[in-house]
């Protein structure tokens, strides 16, 4: 009688264990995402100030060589 008692609460505790470690494992972290970057932003960065550039220089460069220029 004392064995089937043992057995019985070993029985327990086994389908315990087997219910409740799967939720033990349910919380492990995300790996964490690959880089997103890869040099189109920079390239792109590196675009608006060339363009930039170039409106300024035009915009300096444009009165003088307008100066030139007599339409009257």
């Amino acid at each position: 009688m004392a064995m089937s008692r043992i057995v019985v609460r070993l029985a327990i505790f086994v389908v315990a264990l087997v219910t409740i470690i799967p939720f033990t494992q349910a919380q492990e972290f995300a790996p964490s995402p690959a880089p997103t970057s890869d040099g189109t932003t920079i390239d792109q960065g590196i675009a608006y100030v060339l363009m930039l550039l170039a409106l300024v220089l035009t915009y300096l460069i444009h009165p003088m060589d307008a100066s030139a220029y007599t339409f009257f």
